[in-house]
């Protein structure tokens, strides 16, 4: 009997619980074997969106849109978010700041690590439509080149450099920025002559936030390189399977203590499930469909994107609906 030979795939995804089951192999793409890498977040996007080096990645959202709007189906989108987050809690002064509000933060110079960013275009975004920010009247101190390999800034907005062996984290600290929205927490948070939260309550800031959007912003989604999914038209959705499958096993393993190094994480759990239910990861794009749509927006707004696109635009045919229960019997 002939067998088909393998298709081996290579994915470059973040060492997240919610990747765990591709990770460790307990979850496989059917008919496909795979080779998993683990990077950190800005060298996993560079090398997928710069070198095109892996067959499937977890991508900022952010950059993917940039390079979207540049070389529209270049890379293959899926309805896979593994990572979301809520960024009202990064948004940092240095301690001798008076600032307390975002709204504050009007006519201030702001540092930010790229544009394209996604946490920086969420943050930007819900500056500007929470607290009423005129994104126009700041001045962006920006740190790195732009991981989608785009540096033509966008018109409309005072934009400044960090001058070479600079740091905004150190000019947020030191005071002469005024503020810094960064994806990550910065080493220096609450140390000596460091960085503070700019929103003290962030967490009741944030539940507020999804209480009246019903928004868990979206900060990674999942790419495949254009000519895997040409040669072989059944990926998108076999791939978006398995990564929900994954997830299904990660939240299946944060209900149970046995799993989880926390005191008291079946009370955090529950309390995650009062505020957003049981599965606020929802890896399809009509459950998804609210947060993509406002992504889109900010992009627009921002000049990351010319003009919007919809939902059904973005992702893979195949994704976009499941197979009917009557056709799976």
């Amino acid at each position: 009997m002939t067998q088909c030979p393998p298709l081996i795939l290579t994915l470059a995804l973040g060492a997240s619980d919610l990747n765990r089951g591709l990770l460790d192999g307990s979850v496989q793409i059917q008919a496909a074997g795979t080779r998993c890498l683990t990077f950190s977040s800005p060298e996993r996007h560079w090398r997928m969106f710069r070198r095109r080096e892996f067959d499937i990645a977890e991508v900022s959202f952010g950059a993917f849109l940039s390079i979207e709007e540049r070389t529209p189906g270049e890379f293959v989108a899926i309805p896979a978010f593994p990572h979301r987050r809520f960024r009202h809690s990064y948004i940092f002064v240095g301690h001798g700041s008076t600032l307390d509000s975002p709204a504050q933060l009007a006519g201030k110079r702001i540092g930010l690590r790229t544009w394209t960013n996604t946490a920086g275009v969420w943050t930007r975004g819900i500056l500007q439509d929470q607290y009423g920010v005129d994104l126009t009247d700041v001045e962006w101190v920006i740190q790195d080149a732009d991981t989608a390999g785009s540096e033509n800034l966008p018109d409309g907005f005072r934009i400044t450099p960090v001058d070479p062996g600079r740091s905004v984290v150190d000019l947020a600290a030191r005071g002469e920025i005024d503020a810094l929205i960064y994806p990550e927490i910065p080493d220096v948070l609450d140390q000596p002559g460091g960085l503070r939260r700019l929103i003290s309550d962030w967490r009741a800031a944030e539940v507020a936030y999804f209480d009246d959007t019903g928004i868990f912003p979206i900060m990674h989604t999942v790419v495949l390189r254009r000519e895997i999914v040409d040669d072989n038209p059944w990926l998108p959705f076999e791939t978006l399977r398995a990564f929900r499958a994954s997830k299904d096993l990660a939240l299946d393993a944060v209900r149970d203590p046995r799993k989880i190094c926390l005191a008291w994480a079946r009370d955090t759990y529950e309390q995650q499930v009062a505020v957003m239910g049981a599965d606020p990861f929802a890896y399809d794009p009509e459950g998804s469909r609210k947060a993509i749509e406002t992504l889109i927006g900010y992009a627009v707004a921002q000049g990351i994107l010319e003009k919007p696109v919809t939902v059904e635009e973005l992702f893979h045919p195949s994704t976009l609906e499941d197979v009917p229960e009557y056709v799976r019997r």
